[in-house]
């Protein structure tokens, strides 16, 4: 009797396993790397809404600047000033103060942020 040629079918199961397991090792790798992108995107757009923020004061008012708000893309902001430097007696002296801008969202259900943090100097009166 001629014995034919072929696969069991203890080794077609076999090796639909394997390809079964390989294929969702790559599905959690590719899904990894697009939520890992998006996430970038996200912080890369709130430091951009950060910046921007902190773009429109070149000086702070004496009284400071406290606001917040919410960008077209979803994005809640806060934007504080304190004096950073104490004044001196000395007529010339710049009084500098630090702004905080602080920009969160909610990702994947955890709350995020971004905190900017710089030092402008105090608008002075005019003479």
């Amino acid at each position: 009797m001629r014995r034919q040629a072929g696969f069991s079918l203890l080794e077609v199961l076999v090796a639909f396993s394997i390809m079964a397991l390989a294929l969702g090792a790559l599905y959690q790798a590719a899904g990894g790397s697009v939520r890992g992108a998006a996430e970038a995107e996200r912080v890369t757009r709130a430091a951009v809404t950060a910046e921007s923020l902190l773009a429109l004061f070149d000086s702070v008012p004496p009284e400071g600047i406290r606001d917040a708000g919410l960008s077209p893309d979803g994005f809640a902001w806060e934007i504080a000033s304190e004096p950073a430097v104490a004044p001196t007696d000395a007529p010339q002296a710049w009084v500098l103060h630090r702004i905080l801008v602080v920009v969160r969202w909610r990702d994947r259900d955890v709350d995020r942020q971004f905190r900017l943090v710089s030092l402008l100097p105090e608008r002075r009166a005019m003479q």
